[in-house]
């Protein structure tokens, strides 16, 4: 017996009054027998807090014993034919298994995985026969977040259930002929199918706090009746590492979700080996959870394990089970029984004498809870009629439950793809699965006929709760009309002479008059992260008010202002305070209403942009994988826009990480007009059209004059590049390009250009060079495998081709950023591209624009080189013109400072 265990019974041996202790305990029981243990709960509160008031030290501890949270004669009894249930469990089994082990031997190298679902099946099988309902007519449908790497488990089963043929698991992992199943829950490559994904490392529990927020959220403003359903995710222990696993636990419990279950599969296993070896994984979470308010119920022993828990007289076995370490266990489940015997129950001589009368086969079937279907029913009973609180279910599996020697609790488990004849052989015979030696090397799938009991009560089950699951809505049911352009005619007009104001502003009154429209007005959700006063949107808070469920209980302090900060139950804001991943959840959920609730919504997450991007572009790819509809819009963007603030918060390069997901498409407007113009756009493709596609708009609090909308000129910014302004007549002539708050300096540099040097300068604003670029791309490839048919010209092309003189591009970001569309320039003609590449810094936008060497007189030398370099004016010309406006040629490259 170790020195600990010594310890702990000396000291119950040791007490110095028994009898009084007794008394206690007897008190406590009767009261627990008389009065529930509401009151047992509330007598001890007062005993400790007494206790404390007079000076006693008593830790805090959040955690309980290693043992289940639900005592075996509370837990709910499952209705259900367990005996199918195991059949159809051990079916699904095989199959998930043979469909990676097939494609792997066919290819070597595909890839997938056995043991994750291995762990899980149990709990899955719990959850699709009885709790989890599919939408229906009077039932929204619950949610389901599936822990990404138990794919070939959800396909199994879709399988058996007739959803999936046997050619698609024979071309698991094969997706490219059309004829296959992603590897893991991908909407975008089975848009039918799966709705979230969830193998990105964390990002399924983030995703899940925040849409069981959402479920609130429309619940509360009456757009949609959420009361009855639930938001369950599954994710790995291993998992739970991730910051964004944990990191918004505080918030759920704040917010109240009792609509969210997290289960945690504890199968005590990373990929490459014990996620807490030295410790316990299960009572590290338990006391995270429950200090943070959660429901936390523990699921740790079979049912096996309450007979000899009901023998533990004295604790020994608890306190066996609590000193034991993770690692420990792992290893007791790849050995046997009398591994277990020896190492284990041999910890103290009357856990020896415990089992006795058990031969070492019978230890070996002391199951862990995860895989009695029992325990894991009276879990999810107690989640799903839990109220207030959310709830978590850490319930302890072996990974790779059922593969015995190749992978049952093995490091190598989550590697383990191929298995031999002799460990196929072995599954097959341990769950029964009836298929003759003589097939076993084909490792065929199996499925029963349609009218096999088993089969029958498959789909009775389903049918039961509304249907089959996962399941995807691909379009939402609701036509919603989008108002016309000139509706925001308040931004489509010039300014008033002396009349400057910026783009954010226009975006700020184009966002005003949706939220007054008749259609659109109440999905519109804006959604901020402690930013309002910044973009000037904190006149949204009195109009429109903050979402809180609790509503406001206190007087804010600046209630005498017309924009005070309201909170309200039925508010229409989501304020995520100082946390980017938070409102980028927020808005994926938005963003997915149409599908996860049958119901249009319109999100504007607005943020600065280098928090954007940047901060939670794993959260960006993933939307253009969820098919995400909504707008991101990036404030303060731009390297040299921002006063003051410098190197952390300057952004030249957001739109290089928009530009890599294939259904987001980024704009860096210039004036009012563009962000209305594209905004429209975006609301006629998402809302009328139901396009998935996302919007990615760069705006700036840089006031200056509004030209207006130029009728005609729709189009091209919609494409990406108009001409905003000709440069008239004279000997020579240049082509300026530019985006944003930079294409003014090009507007200058065209004054210059003509005063100064006698040259005509055309202008052109951008506001999409990347979608110029994504064009000229695809007539390229076009033109490649269609080399006899009549050649596609890109849209920037035909602007150029039909203009003369060299080329300049200048942009508030990287080179990379206009650099995109130099393969698409006529052909012959300079193309000179101007950046802000290197760290910002701060100060004036002025000095900024002269550091990084993109304001209006680089952009003039630029285009005078240009014309050197063409032989259009001597050299001697561009040095003038260097002297002439201070020009240090001598000045460090910024990309080195």
């Amino acid at each position: 017996m170790s020195a600990q265990l010594d310890q702990l019974t000396a000291k119950a041996a040791n007490d110095p009054d028994s009898l009084e202790t007794k008394e206690w305990l007897d008190a406590l029981e009767a009261v627990i027998e008389n009065e529930g243990t509401d009151r047992a709960h509330y007598l001890m509160e007062r005993l400790v807090d007494l206790a404390r008031r007079r000076g006693a030290h008593i830790p805090f501890s959040s955690n309980t014993a290693y043992v289940n949270t639900i005592p075996a004669h509370l837990e709910a009894h499952c209705p259900g034919n367990l005996e199918y249930e195991e059949r159809l469990r051990s079916w699904m089994r095989w199959n998930a298994m043979a469909m990676v082990v097939k494609a792997n031997r066919a290819d070597g190298d595909l890839g997938g995985h056995i043991s994750s679902f291995a762990s899980l099946a149990n709990m899955l099988g719990i959850g699709f026969n009885h709790f989890w309902k599919a939408p229906s007519d009077n039932h929204g449908g619950d949610l389901l977040y599936i822990q990404g790497h138990s794919s070939p488990g959800i396909y199994a089963r879709a399988f058996l259930e007739g959803r999936i043929s046997e050619e698609q698991m024979l071309n698991f992992r094969r997706e490219v002929d059309g004829k296959g199943l992603s590897s893991y829950p991908h909407p975008k490559l089975m848009p039918d199918f799966w709705q979230f994904p969830t193998v990105s490392m964390g990002l399924g529990p983030l995703m899940a706090i925040y849409q069981a927020r959402f479920l609130k959220y429309l619940h509360a403003r009456g757009i949609a009746d959420t009361e009855a359903r639930k938001v369950w995710v599954f994710c790995g222990d291993g998992e739970m590492d991730e910051p964004e696993s944990m990191g918004a636990i505080g918030m759920a419990a704040r917010e109240q979700l009792d609509n969210l279950v997290m289960v945690v599969n504890c199968n005590l296993q990373r990929l490459d080996g014990p996620v807490r070896g030295n410790g316990k994984i299960i009572q590290e979470l338990e006391a995270d959870f429950r200090g943070a308010g959660w429901n936390v119920v523990k699921v740790v022993w079979g049912p096996g394990w309450d007979t000899l828990l009901s023998k533990d007289k004295d604790g020994i076995l608890q306190r066996v089970m609590m000193e034991t370490v993770d690692g420990e266990y792992q290893n007791y489940k790849a050995k046997d029984g009398a591994y277990v015997r020896k190492h284990f129950f041999g910890k103290h001589p009357e856990l020896l004498k415990l089992v006795a009368n058990m031969s070492d086969d019978d230890i070996w079937r002391l199951t862990r809870g995860g895989h009695d279907p029992h325990k894991i029913y009276a879990a999810f009973k107690n989640a799903q009629e839990n109220k207030g609180t959310p709830t978590v279910l850490l319930v302890k599996t072996v990974k790779g439950f059922g593969m015995g020697k190749s992978g049952e609790a093995r490091n190598t488990a989550h590697q383990t793809k191929k298995l031999d004849d002799e460990a196929i052989r072995e599954m097959r015979d341990r769950f029964n699965i009836p298929i003759p030696d003589d097939k076993l090397a084909e490792i065929p799938f199996f499925k029963p006929s349609d009218d096999a009991p088993e089969m029958k009560y498959l789909h009775e089950r389903r049918q039961a709760l509304g249907g089959y699951l996962p399941q995807r809505r691909q379009k939402s049911d609701e036509t919603l009309v989008v108002p016309p352009l000139s509706s925001f005619k308040a931004v489509l007009e010039p300014t008033a002479a002396g009349r400057e104001i910026s783009s954010t502003q226009s975006y700020v009154r184009v966002i005003t008059s949706l939220l007054k429209d008749q259609s659109l007005g109440q999905r519109i959700v804006p959604i901020l992260v402690d930013e309002s006063r910044t973009f000037g949107m904190e006149g949204l808070f009195r109009q429109i008010g903050i979402f809180n469920q609790q509503g406001q209980l206190y007087e804010p302090v600046d209630k005498d202002q017309v924009m005070y900060y309201r909170e309200d139950k039925a508010g229409q804001i989501l304020q995520e305070g100082i946390n980017e991943a938070g409102g980028m959840s927020s808005w994926i959920a938005a963003a997915t209403s149409y599908s996860s609730n049958n119901r249009t919504m319109i999100p504007f997450y607005t943020f600065y942009s280098m928090f954007g991007m940047q901060r939670v572009g794993d959260l960006v790819w993933l939307a253009g994988d969820i098919r995400a509809r909504g707008f991101l819009m990036g404030g303060t963007a731009g390297r040299t826009t921002l006063n003051g603030e410098g190197l952390q918060h300057e952004d030249g390069h957001s739109h290089i990480i928009a530009a890599t997901v294939p259904n987001c498409l980024p704009y860096d407007p210039t004036f009012g007009h563009e962000v209305a113009v594209i905004i429209h756009d975006g609301l006629r493709r998402m809302v009328e059209q139901q396009e998935d596609v996302f919007y990615y708009i760069t705006i700036m609090n840089e006031n200056y004059e509004q030209p207006g909308l130029t009728p005609g000129t729709e189009e091209g910014i919609l494409k990406g590049m108009y001409l905003l302004q000709p440069g008239g007549e004279a000997q020579n002539r240049v082509q300026l390009i530019g985006c944003g708050t930079i294409l003014r300096e090009s507007i200058a540099a065209a004054e210059l250009l003509k005063n100064d040097w006698n040259v005509a300068a055309d202008v052109w604003s951008a506001p999409s060079l990347t979608l110029l670029a994504r064009d000229g791309q695809d007539c390229e490839r076009w033109n490649m495998v269609n080399p006899q048919l009549e050649q596609r010209v890109p849209y920037v092309t035909q602007l150029m081709q039909n203009t003369s003189g060299p080329i300049v591009a200048t942009t508030d970001y990287m080179r990379l950023f206009a650099e995109q569309i130099r393969g698409f320039m006529p052909k012959d003609r300079t193309y000179k591209v101007l950046g802000t590449d290197g760290f910002g810094r701060s100060d004036s936008r002025v000095k900024l624009r002269e550091f990084f060497e993109v304001n209006r007189y680089y952009i003039t030398v630029a285009a005078l080189r240009s014309l050197a370099d063409e032989g259009k004016i001597e050299m001697s010309v561009v040095a003038q013109a260097i002297a002439k406006y201070g020009i240090n040629p001598n000045k460090p490259n910024p990309v080195t400072q």
